[in-house]
């Protein structure tokens, strides 16, 4: 009772006080914290919480709110009659308010540069998109975020300034289109992707990477959805060598490859800095450790392990991305089956075994952000990325699934197995057998995707263009595997017909006898197909009469686990070096 008799005080207390008197108190008592450096962490959300909550409809309300907006993002607060200043050491944000609270202007003031307007700012904040503000504004501060005292960083934001626009002279380089969509040709293939830079209100934006799907799905909202690379620097415990002029001969040159040729740094103006220049991913991406191996040796800067946190990349993918609760059924500690809805009205279960992506080989973690110290670096990094994301894309279809009812009935089971960093195998029951069928998934790069099945009597090459053409146009194991499945059913049905039944006997009577291994209505199977049949009592289970384990090394086709190195990146000898960086990780000269 003496507690709901103080609250019903405090409401009588209030009762009559306006917003901005709350405000006011709020403050006040931020004021009054124990710690001037870290006001009441309580009292900071109550007071961003109330401001979320009213109408912004006076100069004072507008202000508050930019305040408040400007001590999220760590930048300082001024104001001068009608006119708010956000501030940086780098640049500041000028933004003139009108008495009913409404905007007039906003413009952004890079160091040494007088004030530009920005429309997309000034948009942002008339339209009280405070969310998407906050979000512009905290990529400016990234931006011009420089460590070092003022003398570096000056340097620094001079030699960023260099790089950009070495990136984008590159980005205009003439190329060979590969997509029939510009923008989307631009992001996946262009050597720096698709590039953001000249404007004062948006940072230096590489997108580098989009699936098919999401374009269709957001129409002409491409950047939304895009993989991106915000281009700033940061700290560094070892000094690198950084541009301080263009490293781009004039005019520019491609070499016979088609990728830009560049001047090594000790033939243009250079300074030794404690900093590196970085790539900030948005979003992170879970990256295998042969692929952060690869980066380390591009870019010739370490890359701290102890930063480092390492899992299987199948839980790397989940993370964030779903609840085993909700969409996955535990058989044990490591082993999870997932269930996936396709067009249809079909269900799909997937099973990860937790033991195969254990192995060290398939252990990830993720990366946030990419150092590097010469834009030589970027188009093979870019590259390195983009394979990573088709990886992820086509692991991710397995485990991202929508709500699953428990108990759901499935209608096909499939098991996912590691076969090397670039390659993964999908088991399955094909219809009408009792037999194992495997599909062999092998990512070369960002660009070759290969589907090889291996099952008996589908010992024709054209299923496997077929199936790899599917794969490339939706970017999804299940939707893949659904066209497979019915394309056997096919198969299949026209093989046990009446007709078709009755001339393979004779065929087979006149010709060579049954296999004594397989038996199959196909008058001939290769020896591949042969080896991929697996008869019925030589899997076992796991956990659930539903899921059937991985078919027997010494029983699977040699070439899933034995397929020759592919060179993934053409420019790269052996796969990691490319052409103007030297066997030591430094840049080569010119020949």
């Amino acid at each position: 009772m003496k507690e709901k008799s103080i609250i019903s005080d405090l409401h009588l207390k209030f009762a009559e006080r306006t917003w901005n008197d709350t405000f006011q108190l709020v403050r006040r008592c931020m004021e009054k914290s124990r710690d001037e450096s870290k006001p009441c962490e309580l009292l900071v959300r109550s007071l961003e919480r109330l401001q979320q909550e009213v109408n912004v409809s006076s100069m004072n309300t507008m202000r508050s709110r930019l305040e408040m907006i400007a001590t999220q993002q760590g930048m300082g607060f001024h104001v001068t009659e009608a006119t708010c200043y956000l501030t940086a050491d780098l640049f500041y944000l000028e933004v003139v308010l009108a008495p009913c609270g409404g905007v007039e202007e906003v413009k952004v003031a890079p160091h040494g540069a007088p004030p530009v307007s920005s429309d997309s700012l000034l948009q942002l904040l008339r339209l009280k998109n405070f969310a998407d503000f906050s979000v512009k504004l905290a990529g400016l501060f990234t931006q011009y975020n420089i460590p070092g005292d003022n003398e570096i960083k000056l340097k620094l934001l001079m030699s960023l300034q260099h790089l950009g626009r070495d990136l984008e002279q590159i980005s205009h380089l003439p190329r060979a289109p590969k997509d029939c969509d510009p923008e989307m040709d631009m992001i996946n293939n262009g050597s720096v992707g698709c590039l953001t830079i000249g404007k004062e209100d948006c940072p230096l934006t590489i997108q580098f990477y989009i699936t098919p799907t999401d374009v269709k799905k957001t129409d002409s909202h491409t950047k939304a959805v895009a993989q991106a690379a915000q281009v700033t620097v940061c700290a560094s415990n070892v000094t690198h060598k950084l541009q301080m002029a263009s490293v781009i001969p004039q005019p520019a040159q491609l070499d016979p490859q088609g990728y830009p040729v560049f001047l090594p740094l000790n033939e243009v103006a250079n300074e030794t800095l404690p900093a590196c220049f970085l790539l900030k991913l948005q979003p992170a991406v879970p990256m295998m450790m042969s692929f952060v191996n690869k980066l380390s040796i591009i870019t010739d800067v370490t890359i701290p392990d102890v930063d480092l946190q390492w899992a299987p990349l199948p839980k790397l993918l989940m993370r964030g991305s779903l609840s085993l609760n909700n969409h996955g059924e535990r058989l044990d500690e490591q082993d999870t089956i997932f269930t996936v809805p396709v067009p249809g009205d079909v269900m799909h279960s997937y099973i990860l075994p937790g033991a195969a992506w254990e192995a060290p080989a398939q252990r990830g973690t993720v990366m946030d952000s990419i150092p590097f110290t010469h834009p030589a670096h970027v188009p093979a990094v870019l590259e390195l990325l983009r394979h990573q994301c088709v990886i992820n894309l086509l692991l991710r279809s397995c485990i991202s699934s929508q709500w699953a009812s428990p108990g759901s009935v499935c209608d096909l089971h499939f098991e996912v197995l590691p076969e090397s960093d670039t390659s993964f195998s999908v088991t399955f029951n094909p219809p009408s057998t009792n037999s194992l069928a495997v599909l062999l998934v092998n990512i070369s790069d960002s660009h070759q995707i290969t589907c090889s099945l291996f099952a008996a009597g589908t010992c024709d090459p054209s299923l496997d263009e077929y199936i790899t053409t599917v794969m490339k146009r939706c970017m999804s194991v299940p939707e893949t595997l659904t066209t497979l499945y019915s394309k056997l059913e096919e198969i299949t049905s026209a093989l046990l017909s009446p007709g078709r039944r009755a001339t393979t006997e004779a065929e087979n009577d006149e010709s060579a006898p049954k296999s004594a291994t397989v038996t199959d209505t196909n008058s001939a199977l290769t020896e591949i197909s042969q080896r991929a049949a697996v008869p019925e009592d030589s899997f076992s289970i796991s956990g659930s009469a539903h899921y059937a384990m991985s078919v027997a090394n010494s029983e699977l086709p040699p070439e899933i686990n034995t397929s020759p190195v592919v060179n993934p990146y053409p420019f790269t000898p052996a796969g990691v070096f490319p052409h103007w960086i030297g066997n030591n990780g430094q840049l080569s000269e010119l020949t």
